[in-house]
């Protein structure tokens, strides 16, 4: 759990600041808000990538994550806003298990 809460904080710190200073973009909250959802989809891929837990699980728990984020970004901003973070944190959750089924052990963990 420890290590899952350091990359959903590295994939958050590293995601703003690399939108911050090359994209620039002008709305600063929005921005965090997105790399919240990059920093989640890391933290949560890692979480789950146990054998332990099945695959409708961890497909369970992204959408609700998911769920999560709208819900979220629709009352801090607007739905139109809020989209783009789910795309990021399929986008990187999806890539995870895709790096992860390179490996023999079909996990990033071992």
């Amino acid at each position: 759990m420890q290590k899952a809460l350091i990359y959903f904080a590295l994939g958050t710190a590293v995601s703003f600041l690399i939108n911050y200073f090359f994209l620039s973009s002008e709305n600063s909250g929005l921005e965090f808000y997105y790399a919240i959802a990059f920093g989640a989809a890391w933290g949560i891929a890692y979480y789950l990538d146990t054998p332990d837990i099945t695959l409708v699980k961890k497909l369970g728990l992204s959408f609700v994550v998911m769920a999560i984020l709208v819900v979220v970004g629709t009352l801090i901003f607007k739905l139109e806003l809020a989209i783009p973070s789910i795309l990021k944190f399929s986008m990187v959750f999806v890539a995870y298990y895709v790096i992860a089924s390179f490996r023999a052990t079909k996990s990033l963990r071992k």
